[in-house]
C-alpha cells in the first residue's frame, strides 16, 4: 500500500509504473543537454519493451516529417506526410497503429500543447491500453522536451531543413510564433511559402484571455531590405499590442516607427484583427492589404471588405475599425498578394476567382485549420507550376464559441 499524507488521510500518493517512468524522465531532462534528450527519451522507451526508435520533426515546407539522429534512435530517409502512416499521424493528431510481423508499430504526434511537432515512432510486441496511454503521456512529455530545448540549440532546426535557407528567411522565421494554435474556442493556423526563401511576409498573434490578436504583415521589395522591414514592423506591432492599444493606435504607433526608421519610401501592407473568442465579435483594421475572405460550411461567403487606410509607413488618416459577427464554425483566411499575383506557368495572372475555386474544393476535405491551411497552399503551388517569384502567405481562423471551464475541472 501507498503512503499516506497523515492520519485518515486514504489518498494513496505511491508512485505506480508509469507515473515513476515519466517521472524519472523529467526529472533527468532539466539539467539533460539536448544532445543527450534522444538517447534518454530511447532508454526510457526500451525499459517498456520499444525497440527500433525514431523521433521525426515535421520540414519547413511542411512536406515531409525529418528523422532527428541520436544515439539509440533509427535514421533514414525523410517520410512523407502524406501518404505515410506517420503522416496520418501527424496530420490526424492521433496515434496510428501498424501491425507487423514482429509487433505492432505504434506513431504517435508530438503536441506542445496544440502546436504540431513532429511524430514519435516505436514497435512494440503487443500493445494494450496501459501501453497506449502511458505512450500518449509520453509522447506529450518529449514534445515539451523538445521545444523547451530548441531554445538554446541549433540541431533541432537543423534537422527540419531539407534545403538551404536564406539570411531573409532565417530572421523570419526566429519572429514567428507557431504555426499553429488549438483552443476549444479558436483555431489558428499558418504557412508560409517559399519556406527556406521567404522575406519580406509575416505573421503574429497572442491570446490574452479572451482576445485573439492578429497581424499579418507583406513588406515591399525583397530579399534582407525586406527582411528588415517587416521585422521592425513585427516588433512595433508586438510593442503596441502588449501596451494594451487600440487597433487604431496600432497602425498609428507602427506607421511612425516605419516611417521613422525607413523613411516615406517604404511601407509595409499590413491586417491586424481582434477577434473576441466568447462572442465571435471580429475587429480588423486593414492597411493596403487584400481583404480576408470568409468562409463558412466549406464555402467562401465572400470577402471581407471594410473601409481601409494607407499602407504602414505612408501616413494614413487614423484607421476605421471594421466589424463582423461571426457564427460558430466560421473560418477566416487572410492572405498576401503574392497568393494571387503571381503567373501561371501559361502567363496568365492566378487571381481570387482561383484562390476561391481552390478554397472550396480543398476546405470540404479539411478537418482541421492546420490540414486546410496546408492543403491549400500547396494546392495552390502545384496549380501555379511550382511558381513562386515572391512571398505567399496563408494564416487561417476558426471561431468555435463555447468556453474551456471544462479543462479546469479535475480528471477523476
Amino acid at each position: 500500500m501507498g503512503e499516506l499524507s497523515g492520519p485518515g488521510d486514504a489518498v494513496d500518493r505511491s508512485e505506480g509504473f508509469g507515473e515513476r517512468l515519466l517521472g524519472q524522465l523529467l526529472d533527468r531532462a532539466h539539467e539533460m543537454p539536448p544532445q543527450l534528450i534522444a538517447p534518454l527519451v530511447a532508454e526510457e522507451i526500451r525499459a517498456i519493451g520499444g525497440r527500433d526508435i525514431s523521433i521525426l520533426l515535421q520540414d519547413y515546407a511542411q512536406l515531409s516529417l525529418v528523422p532527428l539522429p541520436g544515439r539509440g534512435l533509427t535514421d533514414g530517409e525523410p517520410l512523407p506526410l502524406e501518404g505515410s502512416p506517420a503522416g496520418r499521424a501527424f496530420l490526424s493528431e492521433t496515434v496510428v497503429e501498424q501491425p507487423r510481423d514482429d509487433g505492432v508499430r505504434m506513431f504517435l504526434p508530438l503536441l506542445d500543447g496544440s502546436d504540431e511537432i513532429g511524430v514519435m515512432a516505436l514497435t512494440l510486441d503487443r500493445v494494450n491500453a496501459d501501453d497506449r496511454r502511458l505512450l500518449r503521456r509520453l509522447a506529450g512529455l518529449v514534445a515539451d522536451m523538445l521545444v523547451t530545448k530548441n531554445h538554446y540549440t541549433d540541431q533541432f532546426l537543423r534537422t527540419r531543413r531539407r534545403e538551404p535557407m536564406s539570411v531573409p528567411a532565417e530572421i523570419q522565421w526566429s519572429l514567428l510564433p507557431p504555426l499553429t494554435m488549438t483552443t476549444p474556442q479558436v483555431a489558428v493556423a499558418g504557412i508560409l511559402e517559399p519556406a527556406y526563401n521567404v522575406a519580406g511576409d509575416s505573421l503574429d498573434y497572442a491570446l490574452n484571455d479572451d482576445v485573439l490578436h492578429l497581424a499579418m504583415i507583406d513588406a515591399m521589395g525583397h530579399g534582407l531590405n525586406a527582411a528588415v522591414l517587416a521585422t521592425v514592423a513585427v516588433g512595433a506591432y508586438r510593442h503596441a499590442r502588449r501596451a494594451h492599444a487600440g487597433l487604431a493606435e496600432l497602425y498609428e504607433f507602427m506607421d511612425t516607427a516605419i516611417d521613422a526608421q525607413f523613411g516615406p519610401d517604404h511601407f509595409v501592407t499590413a491586417q491586424m484583427m481582434r477577434l473576441y473568442t466568447g462572442t465571435g465579435h471580429l475587429e480588423w483594421v486593414n492597411a493596403g492589404h487584400p481583404a480576408p475572405i470568409l468562409i463558412r460550411d466549406h464555402r467562401v461567403i465572400g470577402a471581407l471588405e471594410g473601409t481601409g487606410t494607407l499602407p504602414v509607413g505612408f501616413g494614413g488618416s487614423k484607421p476605421q475599425i471594421n466589424t463582423r459577427q461571426l457564427r460558430r464554425g466560421d473560418r477566416v483566411l487572410a492572405y498576401t498578394d503574392g497568393l494571387v499575383e503571381e503567373h501561371t506557368t501559361g502567363g496568365t495572372l492566378f487571381g481570387e476567382d482561383r484562390l476561391i475555386a481552390a478554397i472550396e474544393r480543398v476546405g470540404s476535405a479539411s478537418a482541421t485549420v492546420q490540414q486546410m491551411v496546408r492543403n491549400l497552399s500547396h494546392t495552390l503551388m502545384r496549380e501555379r507550376g511550382g511558381v513562386t517569384s515572391d512571398d505567399a502567405t496563408l494564416f487561417l481562423i476558426e471561431w468555435r464559441g463555447g468556453t474551456a471551464d471544462h479543462l479546469t475541472r479535475p480528471l477523476l
